[in-house]
């Protein structure tokens, strides 16, 4: 980094010097001085970051711990994404002594893949957009001084793995109550298998939807602060996943084991699964015990309206009788209703007809549910699940004309989830290069000096006590050498 001392001191301090000096002769002028300032530090830390990693390659070159196993086959360019911008640099291709096996030190070093050309930094800046707005933005955002193309991103994201929902807290959440509100969004795709295979059906429409799910379990509601009207859900957790690669009983298994892995199951007494009556939605009550599935109050008020629609002013107190009847009656009694109302018809008044049997056969279907929730209405929230697919799937997935492959709207959708749970994209980043880690048996270490002095030590048993004496003046260009011989050998 000395270099990079020197020509901060030789060239970037004059710049500072002649901005700040425009500034003060105008300084209403300030967006321009923030601008090119910043511009300048941009230019600096790319020129640190790119010593550094010549630094590191130039160790690796002279280590002695390196030339017992590995030797130099070649030298090669490097050019680098990262979130500050792209940095130039030359690494070494080793080649290992007994298996002829080539690789670039540098990169395992560093945790990266031979051609990976971002830093993780940048890597995560391209989801953190991406999972917002679109593949184009990710790629714009992916750097301050650079970008990538929207294929380099669209594949970032089909290619993506997701960590574990079920890790165990400490201690488990004791709750009473479960609350599970499901919901579906249709998404456009592009294609079925191979472009140009969408069917029409009788009506015109193309067979070009699929089915996106949205699950998400809280532990009920509360005022967003003292005095607001408004409220908000009490420690959700999203889940999403699509008709194509997981089915409905694999989906709700994983829902259920995050509620295993992180409440005290033998004490909930009731999970409540509201929905509207998918068939999908139905297979939730089947994974653990307590389960009760009720109707959304947003899809039984929408029924009722279909029956009572043609009443006019005295629509109101239809629907609250027919509330009653599903409340304390049954089917029988519901169907004598619906048959009075309908009675009102004119004859020749089809599509009420119509709308009046969609209405009936909805209900009846979902008889249960629909009791379910109008004998517990005081004590179960409101279901928000349409106000959250618009949220969580519908406005980055279908709220613009988009086409999606399957597999970009599976991954977006689980991309989705994993944002709004509050997943750290860094994370997300550093969790599918843990894989190659292991591949190579490496597994990164961030050692103190001190504790590679007692390795050494206890490797060393007699030179031992000459370590420890120098250990408190130990020079930076040998505690460097330390870190990287430590690294070295753990490969």
């Amino acid at each position: 980094m000395v270099k990079s001392i020197q020509y901060f001191n030789e060239n970037s301090v004059p710049v500072f010097e002649k901005l700040e000096d425009e500034f003060l002769k105008d300084p209403s002028d300030i967006a321009s001085y923030v601008t090119k300032l910043t511009e300048e530090l941009h230019k600096t830390g790319i020129r640190m970051i790119e010593e550094t990693l010549g630094y590191l390659d130039q160790m690796l070159n002279e280590s002695e711990v390196r030339k017992m196993t590995w030797i130099v086959d070649r030298h090669e360019p490097k050019q680098l994404i990262t979130s500050l911008g792209s940095v130039n640099y030359s690494k070494t291709m080793f080649r290992d002594k007994e298996e002829g096996s080539r690789s670039y030190l540098l990169d395992l070093i560093m945790g990266m893949e031979p051609h990976e050309r971002m830093t993780e930094d940048a890597e995560a800046r391209l989801l953190e957009e991406a999972v917002q707005t679109s593949y184009r933005r990710g790629g714009e955002e992916t750097s301050i001084l650079d970008r990538v193309s929207k294929q380099t991103v669209m594949k970032k994201i089909h290619s993506l793995r997701f960590p574990s929902e079920n890790e165990e807290p400490e201690k488990k959440k004791i709750v009473k109550t479960l609350f599970i509100d499901a919901d579906e969004a249709h998404i456009s795709l592009q294609y079925r298998n191979k472009k140009g295979d969408f069917l029409r059906n009788e009506h015109g429409s193309k067979n070009n939807n699929v089915i996106e799910k949205l699950v998400y379990c809280y532990e009920g509601i509360e005022k967003e602060s003292p005095g607001s009207r408004r409220h908000r859900l009490i420690n959700p957790h999203y889940f999403c996943s699509d008709s194509a690669s997981e089915d409905h009983k694999d989906f709700w298994e994983r829902v259920y084991a995050y509620i295993d892995s992180q409440y005290d199951v033998g004490q909930i007494e009731k999970i409540y699964v509201n929905g509207d009556g998918g068939a999908w939605m139905e297979e939730g009550k089947n994974g653990i015990g307590g389960v009760v599935v009720t109707m959304d109050e947003f899809h039984l008020q929408k029924y009722l309206i279909k029956i009572t629609s043609h009443l006019m002013d005295s629509r109101p107190d239809a629907v609250s009788e027919l509330r009653k009847i599903i409340m304390h009656k049954n089917k029988k009694d519901f169907n004598e209703y619906v048959d009075l109302l309908k009675s009102y018809l004119k004859e020749d008044d089809v599509k009420s007809a119509e709308r009046i049997e969609k209405g009936r056969k909805y209900i009846l279907n979902n008889w249960m549910p629909c009791k379910v929730r109008l004998c517990n209405r005081k004590k179960l929230p409101g279901c928000s699940a349409e106000g959250h697919v618009s949220h969580v799937l519908a406005s980055r997935m279908t709220s613009r004309p988009m086409g999606w492959s399957r597999c970009g709207a599976g991954q977006m959708g689980r991309l989705r989830a994993y944002y709004y749970n509050g997943g750290d994209m860094l994370e997300l980043v550093r969790f599918q290069r843990q894989e190659l880690k292991e591949a190579v048996g490496y597994r990164m270490t961030y050692s103190s000096v001190p504790e590679i002095m007692r390795a050494e030590k206890n490797r060393h048993y007699e030179l031992g006590k000459y370590m420890c004496a120098i250990q408190g003046s130990l020079p930076d260009q040998i505690k460097k050498k330390l870190y990287l011989n430590h690294h070295i050998s753990g490969l």
